[in-house]
């Protein structure tokens, strides 16, 4: 596992965790980061902000935000 903000522009991740403090968990998950949930990112230029792709809908997040939350790599369907 390994935090959002380690994920490259074009990464398709698996959400693994979402950790922080209960009001910071429920604000993500209220978002929609929910454990098992897929994730595209679509920019992560270093700036401070991600923007991802979730359930069809893009967010923008800070780097604060997305280091609470824990991804693995997609597993690929065979």
């Amino acid at each position: 596992m390994m935090p959002l903000t380690f994920a490259r522009t074009g990464d398709e991740v698996l959400i693994a965790r979402v950790g922080g403090s209960e009001e910071i968990r429920k604000h993500l998950e209220d978002l929609g980061f929910v454990t098992g949930d897929v994730v595209r990112v679509v920019s992560n230029s270093g700036d401070g902000n991600i923007i991802v792709n979730l359930k069809g809908s893009r967010l923008a997040i800070t780097s604060e935000m997305a280091r609470r939350i824990q991804i693995s790599p997609k597993e690929e369907e065979q």
